[in-house]
This record gives structure tokens, sequence and C-alpha cells, in this order.
């Protein structure tokens, strides 16, 4: 069972009856193609969407479960370039152009399903006009721009092995005198580096770690079984490769888990976390990977790497020994596309590297 999207599917369920009918069969239209949790994110953009539409008089409703489609028909363009520029200021956090860009394509999702493909009884589309169909949405995020922006800021080389090391020493030595601090780093350094290692010599996504269980692991094969994005098949986890720099990290970890952590016989879960106030250990959450990655990052000198850095830092580095092809299976990527990121990436260290042995030779 994905336990993510088990959660993701539970708050599908709870936020689905607050929203207008029309949507609600948007989502059931789109939930055998797309995860719980594509779809929970569409609720957010439409409800902030709706939430505009009352409080700018485009709507009489007084939610947004009464926005009716006739409302939807009769807006200009005027309107949605409005709405644009609001997400753009949207409260104390303006949205990036990609997030914008992102927020209007599930709603020009929902806009052209309401007029192109659901029907009323007596054949005829649900909404008559839609306006969305005349917005356009750059592409934000091409393969040569995202590699530009991480430049910089991957794990290369040696410094894999420096940032494993500081985990399992350095942090403890810079929070020495802070004893709160220094038992729980004691408690679970070995879990963290495990943690680490881990995608830094697999490329797992963090979703994909948070779901691992004891029984997906064979350390003799260097396989891990895991839930690929986007895939809605419950029955089948993907085999994935790890290298054997990681094997070390995994069996300590692995030698201390059950006694450690208090794990109840029911919990399956490969990585856990004793909650304050609790005596048993659980399944390690998403948002703590990605707090304890950054913590240590922190004070490793890089405060921009997060958990999907450490994905790329592997990324890179495996691009170079291996094809396009490969990489992309190895993280799962649907579309070989999103992959060329890391041969962009790799540009610059692979002129380095013909640098380097030009000058030895």
């Amino acid at each position: 069972m994905n336990i993510l999207k088990q959660k993701a599917r539970i708050e599908l369920d709870k936020q689905l009856p607050l929203m207008p009918w029309y949507i609600e069969q948007f989502i059931g239209y789109k939930l055998p193609d797309l995860s719980p949790a594509t779809l929970v994110e569409y609720m957010r953009d439409y409800d902030i969407f709706l939430q505009w539409l009352i409080a700018e008089g485009l709507s009489k409703a007084t939610s947004i479960k009464e926005v009716t489609l006739q409302e939807l028909e009769v807006l200009h363009m005027e309107s949605i370039d409005l709405f644009r520029m609001y997400l753009m200021n949207y409260k104390d956090i303006p949205n990036s152009r990609v997030t914008v860009s992102r927020k209007l394509s599930s709603l020009r999702s929902l806009f052209h399903y309401l007029s192109q493909i659901a029907e009323d009884e007596h054949f005829y589309p649900l909404l008559k006009r839609n306006v969305l169909a005349k917005v356009k949405i750059k592409r934000t995020q091409k393969p040569k721009d995202t590699a530009a922006r991480l430049e910089g800021k991957l794990l290369q080389d040696e410094e894999i092995v420096e940032f494993l090391h500081f985990i399992d020493e350095g942090y403890g030595i810079q929070i020495a005198q802070n004893k709160q601090a220094l038992y729980f780093y004691e408690r679970n350094k070995i879990r963290d580096s495990c943690i680490i290692s881990f995608i830094l010599h697999s490329g797992l996504r963090v979703s994909e770690v948070v779901n691992l269980n004891v029984d997906d692991i064979d350390i003799k094969k260097r396989l891990c079984y895991v839930y690929r994005k986007g895939d809605n098949n419950d029955d089948f986890k993907t085999p994935v490769y790890f290298r054997t720099d990681a094997i070390d990290y995994l069996q300590s970890y692995l030698d201390l888990r059950e006694l450690h952590y208090k794990a109840p016989r029911r919990e399956k879960a490969l990585f856990l976390a004793i909650a304050n106030g609790s005596k048993e250990g659980a399944r390690m959450s998403k948002r703590a990977i990605q707090v304890m990655v950054l913590k240590y990052a922190k004070h490793f000198g890089k405060p921009y790497l997060s958990v999907h850095k450490l994905r790329h830092s592997f990324a890179t580095d495996y691009y170079l020994q291996n094809d396009l092809y490969k990489t992309q299976e190895q993280l799962g990527h649907a579309s070989p596309e999103t992959t060329q990121i890391y041969a962009h990436l790799t540009d610059r260290t692979m002129a380095e590297a013909i640098e380097k042995r030009q000058t030895e030779d």
C-alpha cells in the first residue's frame, strides 16, 4: 500500500464535497489517470480561483460550492488577466511564474473538460463558452534553464563523501554545547546518514523513500522496490538499483532499527521516527525527512541543498557514466525531456574533466 497516496486520497475525499458538482465530476473523470496528490493540488487551485471570483463580485455565490457554470461562461479575458496578476502577488508570498503557469494549466484542464468532454442530458457541452481556451501558457521550465538554476547547488565528486562524513561526525562537533540537540543527533544520526546516503546512491524521490518498507530492500542484489510517481497501480513496485556505497549505511541502520526505534511488529516501514509522547516508532513523514536534510545542509554550509537536490546530485553523476535512457529509467522519469536537465548540467563538468586530463598529459 502506497502510504502517501492513501493520505492524499483521504484528503481528496475530505475536500471534494466542498466543491461545485461539476468539479466533483471532473475529479472523478481524472481519478483513474492522475494521482490523488495531483488532484488535491488541482482542488487547491480551484479553491483559490472560486474564492477570487466571489471576492471580485464575479459570482453571486456565498460559498465556492454555489459558483455556477453560467458564471464561468460569461468570464472575460480581462478577468483571467486580473486573476493572473492576483496570483503573481498572492498574499504575502507571491507565486513564481512556474507556479502561476501550473495553476492556470489546472484551470484550463477543468474548462477543457467542461466544454469539450462533459455533456448535459441533451448531449450539449456543460460549458458553452471556454474563456481559458484563449489563454496561452508558456513553457517556463526548459531543461537548459533548470540546469542553469541548479548549477553550483549540487554535491559533486568528493563533496558527497564529505557531506556524509559531516553527518557522521562534523555536525555533532558543531552542536556539542547544545545538549538537547546533541541528544537527538546521537539518537538519529545512523538513520539520518542511511537516508541521505540512500538518496545519494539511488536517486530516489523523497516520496519513494517514505513509502519504503523493510521487505522492499534486497541488499544482496542491491535492489529496492518502490511505488513510482504517477503510477496508479498499487499492485506493482518498480525495482530500482542502489550503489554498493549505500550498503554499509543501510546495514548499520537495519541492525538497530527494531530495538532503537521500538518498532511494533505491525510496522513495516523502513525508516522510523518516535514522535514526542509516543513509545513506539512509526513511519517517518515526508516533511520530517525534508527538514532533517535542510538541518544538516545548513550546518554544512549549503543551505540550498534540499532532498530533491540530493536526487539531482546523484543523477548528474549517474548521467556522466551512463546514457540518457538509463538515467531516465533509474530516476523514473516519464519523459526523456525531463532527463535532459542532466545533459546540460554535465556539459561544464565534462569540459572541466577534459581540461584536467589535458593538463595531466
